[in-house]
């Protein structure tokens, strides 16, 4: 059983966020839950915020990623309780992002360029190329970059 809910929970964490691929649903810390209810795998998911259109996405390639691993029965339920918070996030992933060129969620100071390190920024636009993100400017080397939004 405990090797059978290991498996199950491996294949889960390693769904990509289809938003920004080179995060998993594990690095985001929208996973919440994995657990074994008979042949059934159970997964709980929470978004990063209520309306976002990525889950149903998710919620598809979770049930295909079980499926793959050997577990064909499942139930993906989304939760909006507690609220997400980018305090869930990974160190790996924080570390994904920015290699990416997403500055992480930092919630002392205005984003550092991904780019060039540097601290000397502002904000374009609060929307980004997705809503969890930002548009920042780096006022060093002058490139606009995305930063994740702090929640």
């Amino acid at each position: 059983m405990v090797e059978k809910l290991a498996r199950a929970r491996a294949a889960v964490a390693a769904v990509e966020d289809p938003e920004i691929p080179v995060l998993t649903i594990e690095d985001l810390g929208i996973l919440r839950d994995v657990r074994l209810d008979g042949d059934t795998v159970e997964v709980t998911i929470t978004p990063t915020y209520s309306g976002c259109p990525a889950m149903i996405a998710i919620g598809l390639e979770i049930e295909t990623a079980l499926a793959r691993a050997g577990f064909p029965k499942s139930q993906v339920r989304s939760v909006l309780s507690p609220a997400w918070t980018t305090d869930w996030m990974s160190e790996a992933g924080r570390r994904k992002l920015l290699a990416y060129g997403i500055a992480p969620p930092n919630p002392n100071a205005l984003p550092s360029c991904p780019q060039c390190g540097s601290e000397n920024t502002e904000q374009i636009s609060a929307f980004g190329s997705t809503a969890c993100k930002a548009l920042y400017r780096c006022l060093a080397c002058r490139e606009p970059f995305d930063a994740f939004k702090c929640h």
